[in-house]
């Protein structure tokens, strides 16, 4: 096991799955700016990573975030805080780019507003028994401004939205999980050994076929249906060119379990 990274963010490469451990354990988490730089800096290492086919965000120690620092990044997000140069948006709404793989963030106890935010813009969320949530904003005199009002009516629907975004009530793991907020919710020693599961299974997959498979989806989420239809013969005829294509092919016909090299 290869480690290494900032010290407010732990990284971990297992075979083609990436860990990354959020890591201010005595701040229960909780983002500070060095902590947005260094998680946004760590999307941005995986990104660039081609062995690197699928993310795990976990969180060392009890939490996995108190939320927003508010005493120390709040005058940075209110200038307009930029992703550094090299990393990635891991919200989605920031001045900077996506990543173009999956990513599983997996949650327990304390996870407040922009961690609720960091789940929606993942693509599968798990979290254990014992988790908490809760986007209180309004209770500081703030709005969630992280995604959680482009996201979670479309996840939760509006009224379900509305409940917790406009009372900043804290919910517990079975409620996100009506919500839709996370797919699985489990003991919390289960938590990080699911979600490497999880992820090795989804790396075992054809990269090129899984990331076409998010950005058309992602296309018809953010652009609508007619926009993503469009995209498809193009997407389809470079997928089916592929090496791996080929490969699947091959597999099916051997009756094996594919070799895929992203390629």
């Amino acid at each position: 096991m290869n480690q290494a990274g900032c010290s407010r963010v732990s990284q971990e490469k297992r075979g083609h799955v990436l860990l990354l451990g959020l890591d201010r354990v005595a701040k229960r988490n909780a983002f500070d700016l060095d902590l947005l730089n260094a998680l946004s800096l760590a999307y941005g290492d995986f990104e660039a990573d081609d062995e690197a086919r699928v993310a795990v965000v976990f969180a060392h120690g009890e939490h996995f975030t108190a939320g927003l620092d508010l005493a120390n990044a709040s005058t940075a997000l209110a200038q307009g805080w930029q992703i550094p140069s090299g990393g990635c948006d891991p919200w989605g709404v920031f001045a900077g780019a996506r990543v173009n793989k999956p990513v599983i963030v997996a949650a327990q106890g304390y996870c407040m507003t922009i961690g609720i935010e960091l789940m929606l813009a993942a693509d599968i969320n798990l979290c254990a028994s014992n988790t908490r949530f809760a986007q209180m904003e309004v209770q500081r005199g703030l709005f969630p401004f992280g995604g959680a009002t482009l996201r979670l009516p479309q996840v939760a629907g509006w009224g379900n939205a509305m409940r917790w975004l406009l009372t900043g009530d804290e919910f517990d793991a079975h409620e996100a999980l009506r919500l839709g907020l996370v797919q699985e919710v489990m003991a919390s020693e289960d938590l990080l050994p699911r979600a490497i599961e999880l992820a090795q299974r989804i790396a075992r997959q054809a990269p090129l076929g899984v990331q076409a498979t998010l950005q058309s989806a992602r296309q018809a989420h953010v652009e609508g249906e007619a926009a993503a239809a469009l995209a498809l013969p193009a997407l389809v005829k470079t997928i089916l060119g592929s090496e791996d294509a080929k490969e699947g092919v091959r597999s099916l016909i051997e009756r094996r379990s594919g070799v895929f090299k992203g390629l």
